[in-house]
C-alpha cells in the first residue's frame, strides 16, 4: 500500500489504534495534535515497529486562521494525502454545561465547529485531486438526545450530518467520506466513567475503521452491536422516552 493519512487528534486512543493498522499496511503518516512530545514518541513507535515514514507536527483544532496554513505545510511536506481521520472531541460535562453556556460553547465547537473549519479544507485537496478518504468519528450519542449528555450528542450528531452532506458533494469526484459511531471506548475520555458496559479496546476499532474504508462503507458503529442497541432507543416512542433515565 501507498499514499499518506493525516491524523487529526493524533494522540487519541482511536487515533493511535488506528494509525497502527494503517501503518501495518504500509501506509505513511502525519500524524497532528497539540500534544507534540507524545506525537514525537509515537510517531518514533510506529517508525520502528512498522518501517513507515510517520511525520508529525503541532495542531489547534481552535485556531481556524491557522488551518489553511497548516494544511499546506503538510502536503510540503508529504506531497498530496491519500485520506484523513479526525480523531479529536470533547466529551465536556453536561450537569457543567446545564449552567454555564462556556462550557456549552467547548462542546458544540470542538466536536463540531473546529472539525468542520478543517474538514472544509481537506475535502477541497481531495476532490482536486480526485480521489481518497475522509473518515470522521462520531458518536452513538448523537443518535438521540438524552438527558445525560445532549449537548455533546447534538454537537456529534450535527457532525454526522455534515459527513452526510459531504460525502454526497464529494462522491461524484471518487472521494469517500466514512461516519464513525463508536459506542462505549477503552480511553481518557470514558475513564472512571459509571455504567460501562462492553467496553471496546482502541485497536480493535482502529482495524474496524480502516477496513470499512477498504469496503467502501459510509457509515459504521463500532463495536457493530451498537447499530441494533441504537436502533432500539431510536425506536423508543417519544412519550416514553422522556420518561426515562438515559
Amino acid at each position: 500500500m501507498s499514499g499518506t493519512v493525516l491524523i487529526l487528534g493524533a494522540t487519541s486512543a482511536i487515533a493511535r489504534g488506528t494509525a497502527a493498522a494503517w501503518a501495518q499496511r504500509g501506509y505513511r503518516l502525519y500524524l497532528a495534535g497539540r500534544d507534540v512530545e507524545s506525537l514525537r514518541r509515537d510517531a518514533a513507535d510506529l517508525a520502528i515497529r512498522y518501517g513507515v515514514a510517520v511525520h508529525f507536527g503541532a495542531f489547534d483544532a481552535a485556531a481556524h486562521d491557522s488551518h489553511p496554513a497548516f494544511l499546506q505545510r503538510v502536503t510540503d511536506e508529504m506531497g498530496e494525502l491519500e485520506g484523513v481521520l479526525l480523531a479529536f472531541g470533547y466529551l465536556g460535562s453536561q450537569a457543567k454545561a446545564a449552567g454555564d453556556f462556556r462550557e456549552t460553547l467547548a462542546i458544540i465547537n470542538r466536536n463540531f465547529v473546529d472539525a468542520v473549519s478543517i474538514l472544509n479544507l481537506c475535502a477541497d485537496h481531495l476532490e482536486q485531486r480526485g480521489r481518497g478518504f475522509i473518515a470522521g468519528i462520531a458518536s452513538v450519542a448523537g443518535d438521540r438526545g438524552r438527558q445525560s449528555n445532549y449537548t455533546y450528542g447534538a454537537a456529534k450528531g450535527a457532525f454526522a450530518l455534515y459527513l452526510q452532506g459531504l460525502r454526497n458533494r464529494l462522491f461524484p469526484a471518487g472521494v469517500r467520506v466514512l461516519t464513525i459511531k463508536p459506542g462505549f471506548v477503552d480511553t481518557a475520555m470514558t475513564f472512571g466513567m459509571p455504567g460501562l458496559f462492553l467496553v471496546a479496546a482502541p485497536a480493535y476499532v482502529g482495524e474496524r475503521i480502516v477496513t470499512a474504508i477498504e469496503r467502501g462503507r459510509d457509515v459504521i458503529y463500532v463495536p457493530w452491536f451498537w447499530r441494533w442497541i441504537m436502533l432500539i432507543i431510536r425506536s423508543i416512542p417519544e412519550r416514553l422516552f422522556k420518561r426515562l433515565k438515559l
